[in-house]
């Protein structure tokens, strides 16, 4: 097979217009002035003549110095236009306060852990003080019955009715015996 079976329809069309816009720019470079040249022509790198005659940084050297990683040095002042600026976040200063963030995260970390700490305990405390509550409660419950059934008249009543008892009801008053000493 040929390529002209396995190409789309119309690339021949492409090839050949791309094919004579080649040739049309090789003849325009071929017609322009000498001073347009040097407008063209791209930016030599630093320390050619192109860099001496007083034009700006060349592409290069704009990225090579983009590229370092060493920045300017931090001033000690920070205003509030470098804090709201974002100048607070480059990494010098970062590498600078690594320390601080260190020491921050481990505050977090304890602070937590404490917190947590604290929950639990105050859990465990409400826990217990319901249970005293209930404790409480049932002891008042059981007073109060013991006190209902040892009360006399109780006591006589349970003794009526139970009539194995020999237990009876004094019809004396009490009175005071006086042993003579000797």
């Amino acid at each position: 097979m040929k390529n002209e079976d396995i190409a789309p329809k119309g690339t021949s069309e492409i090839t050949s217009i791309v094919a004579s816009s080649i040739a049309n720019n090789d003849e325009m470079q071929e017609d322009i002035l000498p001073a347009e040249e040097e407008k063209v022509r791209p930016r030599m790198a630093k320390g050619t003549a192109a860099s001496d005659e007083g034009e700006g940084p060349s592409l290069k050297e704009v990225i090579e110095k983009q590229a370092t990683e060493d920045e300017s040095p931090q001033a000690f002042t920070f205003t509030l236009k470098k804090i709201l600026g974002g100048d607070i976040l480059t990494t010098q200063t970062m590498r600078n306060q690594i320390g601080v963030f260190l020491l921050i995260t481990l505050f977090l970390i304890f602070y937590i852990a404490n917190r947590y700490s604290v929950q639990k305990d105050l859990i465990e405390i409400d826990r217990l003080q319901d249970e005293l509550q209930d404790t409480k409660y049932k002891a008042l419950s059981s007073s109060s019955q013991l006190t209902e059934k040892s009360r006399e008249s109780h006591v006589l009543e349970l003794l009526k009715n139970n009539k194995d008892s020999v237990l009876k009801i004094a019809t004396q008053p009490p009175y005071i015996i006086n042993v003579p000493e000797e």
